[in-house]
């Protein structure tokens, strides 16, 4: 559970805009240790930075910054490199508006900034949290979609042509990357689980099942399960045709040098 968030909003103008950036930094991103005084929550290791910033670090790799500038985004981002295991070349990120206002609700219009009272730690806990996930699942569905350029020459291959590859070792690793996509969705992104300010704030809970439909976060999941499904079955079904061929052939051998010693002890007492 976090600890419970300082109860004063960000100190910015009554009204106006802030911009969030959600960036999926690298494979891991390592918190230990770091200690700050305006610390706003642990888990995730949340910040203030500036006068109106806040930043909430994920130790999947993402980062979500709210009210920075560009000075500071970049010098945050060259402090934050050290600890990134398995950087990415290109970073994925993904951009909010969130429009304050003091006399409306916590609202989310279709195709609009996210409207909002205030931009308290809480809230921006729960907006950083729904960033942090959808950036981790584009992050993922291009890597599934990559996976899925390898796998599909090889079935039309195999349909046109009734050829399978002869590569088992490109189709084990399919079948691995599969594998470690699933499990960054179900065990370090968790996207269906809640952020863990909603214990304090069950308040704001609606603010988040509005940020869990507008980033379709549920249904991405789900369909990004599905296809994980399809390419493990795939590629399993083609490493199997692939074991049962060598198999085949490894037995047509056998019968090879078994008639081939037939013959030659028939040679042997038929001429010695």
């Amino acid at each position: 559970m976090t600890d419970a968030p300082s109860p004063s909003p960000v100190p910015a103008k009554a009204s106006g805009r802030l911009t969030v950036r959600a960036l999926l930094l690298g494979e891991r991103l390592d918190v230990a240790g770091l200690e700050r005084s305006d610390a706003i929550s642990t888990a995730p290791f949340a910040f203030r930075v500036g006068e109106q910033g806040m930043v909430a670090l994920f130790r999947y790799g993402a980062a979500v910054l709210a009210g920075l500038s560009p000075v500071e985004e970049d010098d945050l981002l060259r402090k934050l490199a050290p600890r990134v295991s398995g950087a990415f070349a290109t970073i994925e990120d993904e951009v909010a508006t969130i429009s304050l206002s003091p006399e409306g609700d916590d609202s989310i219009p279709p195709g609009g900034p996210i409207q909002l009272r205030e931009l308290s730690p809480e809230r921006f806990l729960v907006i950083a949290d729904a960033m942090a996930k959808s950036v981790a699942l584009a992050s993922n569905e291009r890597q599934v979609s990559s996976v899925f350029d390898v796998i599909d020459p090889l079935a039309r291959s195999l349909a046109r042509e009734g050829r399978l590859p002869g590569n088992r070792q490109q189709l084990l690793k399919l079948i691995g990357g599969s594998l470690q996509v699933e499990h960054r969705v179900a065990g370090r992104v968790a996207v269906e689980d809640k952020p863990d300010v909603l214990w304090d704030r069950p308040e704001l809970e609606r603010l988040f099942k509005r940020l869990q439909d507008e980033y379709e976060l549920s249904e991405r999941a789900s369909a990004l399960a599905e296809k994980l499904d399809v390419i493990q079955n795939s590629t399993r079904a083609l490493t199997d045709l692939i074991d049962a061929q060598r198999s085949l052939r490894l037995e047509a051998a056998i019968v090879l040098l078994i008639v081939f010693e037939i013959v030659l002890t028939f040679i042997n007492w038929t001429f010695f």
